[in-house]
């Protein structure tokens, strides 16, 4: 608010802000076009923010199914077996304490192949397929940010990511 000189309080506008360095650009927003139009350091960052967000989604999968493996572990009673008469052996708390210590596991090598992936943009080398060497779709890198095959390559045969 601005004084006017007979010390009444008057109302301005403010400009509209403008965007600093401060402020990140919301890529998920973006479609597809525009994804593949930002240039090389846009993408880069794009892609860096998306494997941060799956780096820690994993990383929070990863410690809740481990804590949930060590609930089990410590309610468990030895010879702690349930029986039903459809299956037989049903569902123990051995065999759920064994598939939540199985997809921890699961995520917290998706966390390694991320870190692998975040290196690979420090170094230069992010989007380069590792087996014919040229660069991975923009739209293939932002489904799967860590991919390390394009998609010529990964349907060609069963391999990592």
């Amino acid at each position: 608010m601005n004084k006017t000189e007979n010390g009444k309080s008057t109302a301005t506008k403010s400009a509209p802000k403008e965007p600093t360095s401060k402020d990140s650009i919301s890529y998920k927003a973006l479609d597809d076009a525009a994804y593949e139009q930002l240039s090389r350091a846009e993408y880069l960052a794009a892609q860096r923010e998306l494997l941060d967000n799956e780096k820690s989604i994993y990383l929070e999968q990863a410690e809740s199914l481990k804590a949930e493996a060590d609930y089990l572990a410590q309610e468990a009673e030895p010879g702690d077996t349930q029986f039903d008469e459809e299956s037989g052996e049903g569902g123990t708390t051995t065999i759920d304490r064994e598939r939540d210590l199985a997809l921890a596991a699961s995520a917290l090598a998706a966390v390694e192949e991320i870190d692998e992936a975040i290196r690979k943009i420090d170094h230069g080398t992010y989007g380069i397929c590792e087996s014919c060497h040229e660069e991975i779709s923009r739209i293939r890198m932002r489904a799967l940010p860590f991919a390390r095959l394009c998609v010529k390559c990964k349907s060609g045969g069963l391999s990592r990511r």
